[in-house]
């Protein structure tokens, strides 16, 4: 119960801070659930409660979505995310820990080693990465920070990118979730698992709104610096256990 309660907690916070800047749920999610039920079962749960966390991002900014964005990034996204779902099955659970704390660390370096702004992406642009990402979110279940470039690249920001972010994020989930129940590795008590952890994503997103909107944008980035760095090293500590 202690670690169970932990969990939600974590998940009342996770949505505040993932309500703003449009990610870091999974970041600092992900953590815990994989040291309360283990990597194969962390992975499907923390999608299912993606799934929620995103509905709820979608429903708070619904005017401001890009649908076209959304179109080019999803579609291609949503089919490559299937595929990186059933080559994340295919591990064993120590090597899932360690692939996730790698990348975790790998996107740290990249949100660092970008250059300046340079030309808006086009919409096939746009499609290209999603195809990209939705492999990677299949396979390592959280690419937020990678998909941040992304849509502020192709000139969506605030309301907007975090809407259509989350609609995008959305249908590749979606995809990966249906891949994980053809598979039968989302049983009825891990659904259930994942839609409890999604409510409270949920109820932190809309709770949280307010508080966190007076943190300044340079204050996030720390933050999602130290979400990507803490993960990283504590995926990495328990794939050696």
């Amino acid at each position: 119960m202690t670690s169970y309660f932990f969990v939600l907690s974590v998940g009342l916070v996770a949505g505040c801070v993932s309500g703003v800047i449009g990610t870091g749920s999974s970041l600092m999610l992900l953590p815990v659930l994989v040291y309360a039920y283990g990597p194969k079962q962390a992975v499907p749960i923390m999608a299912v409660a993606a799934v929620l966390a995103n509905i709820a991002r979608v429903a708070a900014w619904w005017r401001e979505v890009d649908w076209k964005a959304v179109a080019a990034y999803a579609l291609p996204g949503a089919l490559t995310a299937t595929l990186g779902a059933r080559t994340m099955l295919s591990l064993r659970p120590a090597v899932i820990d360690a692939m996730l704390g790698l990348f975790f660390l790998a996107m740290l370096v990249l949100r660092h080693s970008r250059s300046g702004p340079g030309r808006r992406l086009r919409l096939r642009e746009v499609a290209a990465a999603g195809a990209v990402i939705g492999f990677l979110t299949g396979l390592v279940l959280s690419t937020g920070p990678l998909s941040v470039p992304v849509f502020t690249a192709y000139g969506l920001t605030g309301g907007a990118f975090i809407s259509t972010e989350a609609a995008s994020s959305l249908a590749l989930y979606l995809g990966k979730i249906a891949t994980f129940r053809q598979l039968g590795a989302l049983p009825a008590d891990t659904l259930l698992q994942g839609v409890i952890v999604g409510s409270s994503l949920m109820a932190g997103t809309y709770a949280g709104k307010a508080f966190v909107m007076r943190i300044s944008p340079h204050a996030f980035s720390l933050l999602l610096d130290a979400l990507m760095l803490c993960s990283g090293l504590s995926l990495l500590w328990a794939a050696t256990r």
